[in-house]
């Protein structure tokens, strides 16, 4: 399946979807009508529906579905330039499409990284020429992601949604404290991939029961949260925008919540993974190999409180993909990271909403309406619009997958939730096949 595939069509300038479901900050509206007119959110009316004999308006009803904005996913991998056998912007966003985004933020593991203009400058032609969605990329933080020398943060402004090492900590004390100031000058965000070299000491999945009784080489959870805690005295020394991608520890957790409580200015995701797994699940199978690793059953835990309580603002998948060969040589040997954008709602809201744990409100907070706020990538009103099956039960199936990544601790998972349309740049996208609620 690619973008050129989808059933599509072009929307009219006025049309009104009727009978959905709307989620935002004063709650859940059954039988909501949006009306909207070139392609910009107009109107909405909770409880009922509005009513018009222009036969120039189109009547799209919803049916109960929910209707939210297009989600938005700040941390994935495109791979493209330098990667192109694990993924292109092309298929990466497809597969983000058909998971309900019409927004990402691509990280800068790239070959060449995104530290200079020119650099960036060709991931963004990529982007203008392929890009099925929106996507907003980083630049790095120092020049090829080393940690020793900071990129030109105030001429790469303009182009980059953010500034991170993503897949690399910054060691040095002095080079984080350099970028953060200069940061907190252009108003801008680090977003930190907090990993303490010192203390990997050779792991590849977490220090925990499953490791010892395995044979394996762990990954200690101070890795992670010894660099946030250093992070977060540096953030609040220069008042520097600070994300802590991917969180996975129970004490990264409660360090966000009180540096939160003291005022500092920090933001925080975690994955989905992380939010259903712990270590007791893992299997010998790359599919379940990534960085940080799943964690154990109370880092879950505390993950889960995290998103409950609102230290936790974003859920992003950390879509990450490779090719069959590199994640197939079990968790030993094969390359880091799992796809996940084609699954992520699925899963939260299987995991997360129809268990209890959160509301959806709650859940369109943490995968819509919190990226877009933090990372300023609101539009007033826009149109992009994604339409959720909320009962729709289905099975994951990589197989299925639009991404070139297959690899997914979801494989086979039972799910409920799933995305069917979207309204994107004024086209109409069905991305269910069996989808005919829309008409």
């Amino acid at each position: 399946m690619t973008y050129h595939d989808l059933p599509m069509e072009l929307m009219p300038a006025h049309y009104v979807l009727d009978r959905c479901l709307w989620v935002d900050e004063d709650g859940v509206s059954e039988d909501t009508a949006i009306e909207v007119i070139d392609n910009k959110i107009v109107r909405i009316e909770r409880g009922g529906t509005i009513k018009t004999d222009d036969p120039n308006v189109r009547i799209l009803n919803m049916d109960g579905r929910l209707v939210c904005y297009g989600l938005c996913d700040v941390h994935v991998h495109l791979r493209q330039p330098g990667f192109d056998a694990k993924e292109t912007i092309h298929t990466g966003t497809t597969a983000a499409m058909m998971g309900g985004y019409t927004a990402v933020c691509a990280m800068p593991n790239l070959n060449p990284t995104p530290d200079t203009i020119e650099h960036i400058g060709e991931e963004l032609d990529i982007i203008k020429k392929d890009a099925a969605i929106n996507v907003y990329p980083y630049a790095s933080i120092t020049i090829d992601r080393k940690g020793r020398q900071l990129v030109d943060m105030e001429a790469l402004k303009r182009y980059a949604v953010a500034f991170s090492d993503d897949g690399s900590g910054v060691q040095s004390d002095d080079m984080m404290r350099e970028a953060m100031k200069e940061a907190a000058r252009l108003d801008v965000i680090i977003a930190a991939h907090c990993e303490v070299n010192d203390l990997l000491k050779g792991g590849y999945i977490h220090d925990g029961e499953y490791c010892k009784a395995n044979g394996h080489k762990g990954i200690c959870s101070e890795s992670e949260w010894g660099q946030i805690a250093r992070d977060l005295k540096l953030a609040e020394e220069t008042g520097c925008r600070y994300h802590v991608c991917h969180i996975s520890t129970k004490e990264s957790v409660e360090l966000i919540r009180q540096a939160k409580k003291r005022g500092v200015k920090v933001t925080c995701e975690t994955g989905p993974h992380y939010l259903v797994f712990c270590d007791e699940d893992l299997k010998d199978e790359g599919r379940f190999k990534m960085n940080p690793p799943i964690r154990s059953r109370e880092d879950r835990d505390a993950l889960i409180e995290g998103i409950k309580d609102g230290t936790i603002d974003c859920i992003a998948t950390d879509h990450a993909p490779h090719t069959a060969d590199e994640k197939s040589r079990g968790l030993k040997g094969s390359a880091m990271g799992v796809v996940g954008l084609e699954t992520a709602f699925g899963v939260c809201y299987t995991h997360l909403v129809q268990t209890g744990i959160i509301s959806l409100q709650r859940l369109v907070e943490l995968m819509t309406t919190n990226p877009r706020r933090i990372f300023r990538l609101e539009v007033e009103g826009e149109a992009n619009l994604a339409i959720f099956d909320l009962k729709e039960e289905w099975t994951v199936d990589s197989r299925k997958f639009a991404s070139m990544g297959k690899a997914t601790p979801f494989e086979g998972m039972n799910l409920t939730g799933k995305p069917a349309s979207l309204i994107y740049d004024g086209r109409l996208i069905t991305l269910n096949q069996n989808d005919t609620t829309v008409r």
